[in-house]
């Protein structure tokens, strides 16, 4: 996270989904709004697009480092699956163009880092913390430049320091890291200060709070100034299967190192400290008429879609199958779009009657293991079925039988941790459940929130699509 001018914005990961790298903006720290994304495919790859049986899930691009330097925007992060580290720059971070720098190696959480006579750093590590000196094409480590350990954890039950964030703050050098504390599992931020890049840095944990719930500690990320000289920190706590929620911090500094919060504690409301008042911020999740030949940036494909077998404008979503699959993560051209906590419904109506014989479209829950409400073409007519994930496949939970199109709804309840999805049909002007609510998680397998997604994928042969319209996206407290 960063501020140019009275504009902050915030790079966050997106693994293994396209567009990716999300790119947000504010004017007040507290409500964002879509600026873009910051690449469109990363590779073609048989993993990333989903073919010859191969897949990206869980891998990507890891903990974006977004810099502002020189009048350039630069934005680094760690291709896990690579093995490379990739550096994007551009002087307009809303329109682009980038251009991309590969970094050869893995540099894991990586912070980028420009010091006031222009040298240029990363700081990268998990559990040894290292700074590590750029050459000037950022290619590579300058030969003979600096190169050394500033942090280490030393062997930790849980987890060791990680996550690095480094700054140059009034002529001092600062490393925040997260980590877990020694004795049981819980996020903790630490920092650590240097007054010179080869000096020792010292310090300790600066932040351990939970905000009540569940132990779930909030940690790792970012800092930042306010144009009036105030400074804030936004960190994430785990919140189950909706994935990882930014925490607002106040944050002051007492004998030149971070005091964050309130007497340790994070506050549950925050001061709006806009410098624009009444601008309006487009939301960052909302329904969809699709009548754009454009997707709406908030969504994002699992793995890289086949352009040749999907179209939208005109108030319709077609999705069209090229290949046969055994499950709901096999298939490409799954669309998604992430969950709000607490509460979010999503509702569509959705036309099968291009569908085949083997075929599946809905409306699902993608993580692992996903479940699906779909739609199911069989020999002897369609079908409403409950889908979930299964050893070999998918397993059919629910099954009814049904007309060749269907308006289906998912409600997905993170309060508190409740982690459920409840699917639903509608039936003569009615709502009626599809089976009962079932259990969402998040695992690393996928390593992200679970998302609403809408599918088609075909079992016995190619050919059939499925259109999709009227997509309704609501949060609820």
């Amino acid at each position: 996270m960063i501020r140019v001018g009275d504009a902050y914005y915030l790079a966050s990961t997106t693994m293994h989904f396209c567009p990716g790298c999300a790119l947000l903006r504010s004017y007040d720290l507290i409500h964002w709004e879509w600026c873009g994304h910051l690449y469109d495919a990363l590779d073609d790859t048989d993993a990333r697009a989903l073919r010859s049986g191969q897949n990206c899930y869980g891998k990507g691009m890891w903990a974006p480092s977004l810099r502002w330097h020189d009048g350039e925007f630069f934005v680094c992060f760690a291709v896990v699956d690579k093995g490379e580290t990739r550096i994007y720059h551009t002087k307009d971070i809303e329109n682009g163009p980038w251009t991309l720098i590969t970094l050869k190696g893995l540099y894991h959480d990586p912070s980028l880092f420009f010091d006031d006579d222009g040298k240029a750093y990363i700081v990268y590590g998990n559990s040894t913390i290292h700074l590590t000196e750029l050459n000037k094409e950022l290619t590579a480590p300058q030969p003979g430049g600096l190169n050394r350990v500033i942090a280490q954890s030393g062997q930790m039950k849980t987890l060791g320091y990680e996550g690095s964030h480094f700054y140059k703050i009034d002529g001092t050098y600062y490393l925040f890291t997260i980590h877990s504390l020694p004795d049981r599992w819980r996020r903790v931020e630490s920092c650590f200060a240097s007054d010179s890049l080869t000096g020792e840095f010292t310090g300790g944990i600066v932040f351990n709070d939970d905000l009540g719930f569940h132990g779930q500690g909030v940690a790792q990320g970012g800092i930042v100034d306010t144009p009036d000289g105030r400074w804030y920190a936004i960190f994430f706590q785990d919140h189950g299967a909706v994935g990882r929620i930014p925490v607002l911090l106040p944050m002051a500094w007492e004998k030149g190192m971070p005091v964050i919060g309130h007497d340790g504690k994070a506050p549950k409301e925050a001061v709006n400290l806009t410098t624009r008042p009444g601008y309006a911020y487009a939301p960052l999740a909302s329904s969809d008429a699709f009548e754009s030949a454009s997707l709406n940036t908030m969504w994002e494909w699992n793995h890289l879609p086949d352009a040749a077998l999907w179209q939208t404008g005109n108030g319709a979503l077609t999705l069209s199958t090229g290949r046969t699959d055994k499950e709901l993560t096999d298939a490409r051209n799954t669309l998604t779009v992430r969950c709000t906590h607490p509460v979010t419904e999503v509702t569509v109506h959705l036309d099968g009657s291009g569908l085949n014989p083997g075929d599946r479209a809905g409306l699902c829950a993608l993580q692992y293991p996903w479940h699906a409400a779909a739609l199911r073409r069989a020999e002897d007519g369609y079908h409403l079925s409950l889908l979930k994930k299964a050893e070999n496949g998918e397993a059919v939970v629910v099954d009814i039988p049904a007309s060749e199109s269907a308006d289906l709804k998912a409600v997905f309840d993170f309060t508190d941790m409740r982690d459920t999805v409840a699917y639903y049909y509608q039936d003569g002007g009615e709502w009626r459940s599809l089976g009962e609510p079932q259990r969402v998680v998040f695992d690393l397998k996928h390593f992200a929130g679970v998302r609403a997604g809408l599918f088609c994928y075909a079992t016995e042969a190619p050919g059939g699509s499925a259109v999709f319209s009227r997509f309704d996206y609501r949060v609820k407290e």
